[in-house]
C-alpha cells in the first residue's frame, strides 16, 4: 500500500460548483438525493461549507466510523480551518463537548455519565411513562384532533431533561425558543451566539440557586460535587447544562415526530409493532437510523495527514461527516432506503461513534421505546389530518416538523 504522502486525490473542480451544505431535503423522510451521488462517485468529495471554507465530505459508513474514531481528527472548533458555521473561530464557549478534545473533554464528560448510564435511563423508565400517559390524557381531552408536536412530542423530552437537569418547566418557552435559535444554521453566527448566550446566563444563575439550595438534580450535582470542589467552573457546568438542555429536547422531539410520520406511513408495519411489544427496540434503532435527524453532519479537522478511503486529507483541511449518508450507504445496510423495523441495525451511526458517540442515547432509547408505543396503543386509531400540510424546518441542524396536525 502506498504511503499517505503518495495517495491520491479526487479529481478537483471549480469552487463555485462545489456541493453546499446545508442541503435541502426534497422529501420528509428522506437524506437529499445528492448525498447518494456523492457516496458513489468517490470515497470523499469537497463541498462549499455556510462560513466560505470547502472541507472535505464523508458519507460511506465505514470512512464514517474511521473517522468518528480516529483522534487525529480534531473537534476543537477554535482550530484554524476548522469547518464551522462563520469564516473566523467563534468565541471561547466553555462546557461545549462535541466542541472539544482529551483531555477537556474526558474531564467534563467523566462528570456527566452517571446520570446517563442504561442503567439510570431505566430507572427513569416509570416516570418517562407517567409523563407519557399524562400528555396523552391532556390531549384526549381536547377533543379528537390537535398538534402533535405543540402537545405531544415537544413537551415530552422537554419534560424528562428539565425533570434530569433540576430546569424550570414552567420556562419551556423561554429554553425552546433560545435552543431553536442556536439550531438554526440558515440565520447567521449572531443568532446562534444569541440563543446560547441567553440559556447560558440563564442557567449561570439557576446554578447560583442551586449552590444554595441543593436538589437532587443533575445542576444541583454540578454544583456542589464539581463546582464547589473545583473540578469544574461554574462556566463550565452551565455550558454543560446549556448543551444537554437542547441536545436533550430538540433530536428526542424531532424523532418521535417523524418517527409517528413514518409508522403512518407503512401501516403493515405499524400494525406488526402493535401486534407485538418485542419488535419496539429493533423498530426504534430502524427509525433512528431511517430518519437521521442530526442531518448537517459532524465536523471535524485533520491534524496530521490521514488517508480516508485512499484519498488523503492534509493536516488542516477540515471533514463533515454526514451521518444520514452513511446510514443509508448500501454497502453497509442492504436496501437502505427501505424502512424495515425486522432488519439488523446495530452499526447505524445516529448517535455518532467514537469518544464523542452521544452520552445520552440510552435516555432517549428510553423515551423513543416508551412514548411511540404508548402513542400507538391509547390512540389505535391516530392518523394525520392533511399528510400533505406536514413541512419540514428549514435550516435547522435537526431535521424535524414545524407542526404535525393529526386526528383520532
Amino acid at each position: 500500500m502506498p504511503d499517505a504522502t503518495t495517495m491520491p486525490e479526487p479529481p478537483t473542480m471549480p469552487e463555485s460548483t462545489f456541493p453546499r451544505l446545508p442541503m435541502r431535503r426534497t422529501a420528509l423522510l428522506d437524506p437529499p438525493a445528492e448525498y447518494a451521488l456523492l457516496r458513489e462517485q468517490s470515497a470523499i468529495s469537497r463541498i462549499a461549507l455556510w462560513g466560505g471554507n470547502t472541507p472535505w465530505l464523508v458519507t460511506r459508513h465505514e470512512d464514517a466510523r474511521a473517522v468518528l474514531s480516529d483522534v487525529r481528527f480534531s473537534s476543537e472548533n477554535r482550530r484554524e480551518g476548522f469547518p464551522g458555521l462563520q469564516p473566523t473561530p467563534p468565541p471561547p464557549t466553555p462546557g461545549q463537548l462535541f466542541a472539544m478534545d482529551a483531555p477537556d473533554h474526558t474531564r467534563l464528560r467523566r462528570m456527566l455519565i452517571p446520570d446517563f448510564t442504561f442503567r439510570r435511563a431505566e430507572e427513569l423508565r416509570p416516570s418517562i411513562q407517567q409523563l407519557t400517559d399524562r400528555l396523552i390524557d391532556d390531549l384526549m381531552a381536547k377533543g379528537n384532533a390537535a398538534d402533535l408536536v405543540e402537545h405531544f412530542t415537544l413537551p415530552l423530552p422537554l419534560l424528562v431533561i428539565c425533570e434530569l437537569l433540576g430546569v424550570p418547566y414552567a420556562d419551556r418557552e423561554f429554553i425552546h425558543r433560545n435552543a431553536a435559535a442556536f439550531a438554526t444554521v440558515t440565520d447567521g453566527p449572531e443568532a446562534m451566539r444569541a440563543g446560547w448566550g441567553a440559556l447560558f446566563g440563564y442557567l449561570m444563575e439557576l446554578l447560583a440557586a442551586k449552590t444554595a439550595d441543593p436538589g437532587d438534580d443533575l445542576l444541583s450535582r454540578l454544583a456542589t460535587e464539581r463546582v464547589a470542589t473545583g473540578e469544574a467552573t461554574a462556566a463550565e457546568a452551565a455550558g454543560l447544562a446549556v448543551m444537554l438542555l437542547i441536545a436533550g429536547h430538540e433530536t428526542t422531539a424531532s424523532m418521535l415526530s417523524l418517527g409517528v410520520v413514518t409508522l403512518l406511513s407503512h401501516p403493515t408495519q405499524l400494525a406488526s409493532l402493535r401486534a407485538d411489544p418485542e419488535l419496539v427496540p429493533g423498530a426504534v434503532e430502524e427509525l433512528l437510523r431511517y430518519l437521521t435527524v442530526v442531518h448537517i453532519g459532524i465536523r471535524r479537522i485533520a491534524t496530521q495527514d490521514v488517508e480516508i478511503g485512499g484519498v488523503t486529507v492534509r493536516a488542516g483541511e477540515g471533514v463533515v461527516v454526514s451521518l444520514q449518508a452513511a446510514n443509508r450507504d448500501p454497502r453497509a445496510f442492504a436496501d437502505p432506503d427501505t424502512f424495515d423495523i425486522a432488519r439488523d441495525t446495530q452499526h447505524h451511526l445516529t448517535f455518532s461513534h467514537g469518544l464523542h458517540n452521544c452520552l445520552g442515547q440510552s435516555l432517549a432509547r428510553a423515551e423513543l421505546q416508551i412514548a411511540l408505543p404508548t402513542l400507538f396503543r391509547r390512540l389505535p386509531d391516530l392518523r394525520l389530518t392533511a399528510p400533505a400540510e406536514v413541512s419540514a424546518h428549514e435550516g435547522r441542524a435537526v431535521h424535524g416538523v414545524r407542526t404535525l396536525p393529526v386526528t383520532w
